[in-house]
């Protein structure tokens, strides 16, 4: 079976605890690089992950003429430089969310990429990707609560290291980057809509600079998405959606356990239920899905237009926070 030859740029613990070992594990991924600033901790994690080659430069990858693709967990604020070096390096690119650190960044990506039309180009939204929304989305165009009226998310954690990357601004830190972007991805996703106009709130922690709790609402016309995410306060993650005679409840909807049932509850003006959707690894099959991509010459799930209309919906949170203020997005 043909497979798509992969190099890690970073040694971030999202590869290495995540998506290495689950993309290891899928049909068309062959991990067979991993860079780092620092050699010897490349080839240790390489020894480690049994990745056949190391490298201590970022460059040096990128020249290797046998890899195909890249997958980028590089700081928020590394995603586009990079991304753009891989395109230039003959490699599809698999980006970590967010894409960018604000839309003009993300613009110059897509402008890069449209210079490179065989080459692939998509954020890592891994939540997409589990079984569980596919049920969702099922559930939904079968009317199963009715026309939807309104989401609601939350999605936090408490990281008070001042040393993570996370409390950084200069690095793309704050929590709407970092974990607000699911929310938003997500409801977008689900309505198959962009907002048109939005209202935040964000609490910025007065040491480190970065936003540390937000609350927005987003304003899609007919329906109406509201979401929280926290980086100093209590674990917490879930979505609910609304209907005209029901409702769905997604009990883990970004990180599931890739070992455990998915569960959602369902609940109508007939019944009461929940349902076990079987363990999936999402990072495996997002790794799978863009390999096929590339592979069988088909389009990508996502393109970078929706990882563009994402980072237009964060610019115009935090300008609404600044503003104090409905924000129309354009």
């Amino acid at each position: 079976m043909l497979k798509i030859k992969w190099g890690i740029i970073s040694t971030a613990r999202i590869g290495i605890k995540a998506v290495i070992p689950a993309m290891q594990k899928s049909s068309y991924c062959d991990i067979v690089a991993i860079a780092s600033r620092d050699f010897d901790r490349a080839k240790q994690l390489g020894t480690m992950l049994n990745i056949p080659k190391s490298y201590g430069s970022y460059d040096e990858l990128l020249a290797d003429p046998e890899i195909d693709a890249i997958y980028n967990p590089l700081p928020n604020h590394l995603h586009v430089p990079y991304s753009i070096k891989a395109l230039e390096a003959g490699k599809h690119v698999l980006c970590e969310k967010p894409i960018a650190v604000n839309v003009q960044d993300a613009l110059k990506l897509l402008s890069v990429s449209q210079k490179y039309p065989h080459l692939r180009v998509m954020e890592a939204f891994m939540y997409r990707f589990h079984p569980q929304w596919d049920y969702v989305k099922d559930m939904i165009a079968k009317n199963t609560i009715g026309g939807i009226t309104a989401i609601h998310s939350i999605f936090s954690y408490c990281n008070t290291d001042e040393l993570n990357i996370r409390n950084v601004p200069e690095y793309g830190g704050g929590g709407l980057l970092d974990i607000g972007c699911y929310c938003i991805s997500q409801s977008r996703y689900l309505l198959n809509n962009e907002p048109v106009r939005v209202f935040g709130k964000i609490d910025r922690d007065p040491k480190y600079g970065v936003d540390r709790l937000t609350n927005a609402m987003l304003d899609f016309g007919d329906e109406t998405a509201l979401f929280t995410c926290g980086t100093q306060m209590v674990n917490a993650q879930g979505v609910h959606i609304y209907g005209t005679h029901g409702r769905i409840d997604v009990k883990d909807p970004f990180t599931p356990n890739a070992e455990l049932p998915a569960k959602i509850s369902i609940t109508n003006e007939k019944s009461r239920s929940m349902v076990e959707i079987m363990p999936a690894n999402q990072y495996t099959r997002q790794g799978d899905l863009f390999s096929i991509s590339i592979l069988e010459n088909k389009p990508l799930p996502f393109t970078l237009d929706d990882a563009i209309n994402n980072m237009k919906t964060i610019d115009a949170i935090f300008k609404s926070s600044e503003e104090k203020g409905w924000v129309n997005i354009t």
